[in-house]
């Protein structure tokens, strides 16, 4: 799976990051950078967690190989 951003609700409050900082970092912005690859079975529990975490419900999970919407 890899993670998928609506950038129009994304607010830049990287609690995301804090989560799962294996995966994602902040930018220079402020806001979050993903790594460039599918999410490895060991960090899933803390993607999904991300994911429902993110206060402005901006954070997707999408199966690697999906198009994105």
């Amino acid at each position: 799976m890899r993670f998928e951003v609506d950038w129009a609700r994304c607010t830049g409050h990287l609690v995301c990051a804090e989560l799962v900082p294996e995966l994602i970092e902040p930018d220079d912005w402020g806001y979050p950078l993903f790594a460039p690859r599918p999410i490895p079975e060991d960090l899933a529990k803390h993607a999904r967690r991300a994911r429902a975490a993110c206060p402005a419900l901006a954070l997707r999970l999408r199966p690697t190989g999906q198009p994105p919407a």
